[in-house]
């Protein structure tokens, strides 16, 4: 499974997601974080939209962590 979040250096938002994702998930599953201001197309993607957390390509939630749709996306990926 693999979990992406993106966002850029200096977003609160962004961090408090990262460290509610570590909550949630432990050391258990490694989340890539990816600076959405190395890449000009993600940046045009992304915009003011971060943090967007995916997982396996398919996007969970923007701005804040959806717990209720984190754990069923985990539950998911455990079948």
């Amino acid at each position: 499974m693999e979990i992406v979040v993106y966002s850029r250096p200096g977003c609160g938002l962004c961090d408090q997601m990262l460290v509610d994702l570590q909550l949630e998930l432990g050391s258990v599953d490694p989340i890539r974080v990816v600076d959405i201001r190395e890449n000009e197309a993600l940046k045009a993607r992304y915009g003011l939209r971060i943090p967007v957390l995916e997982i396996d390509g398919e996007t969970l939630c923007e701005g804040r962590l959806d717990l209720s749709r984190l754990r069923a996306a985990l539950a998911a990926g455990d079948k």
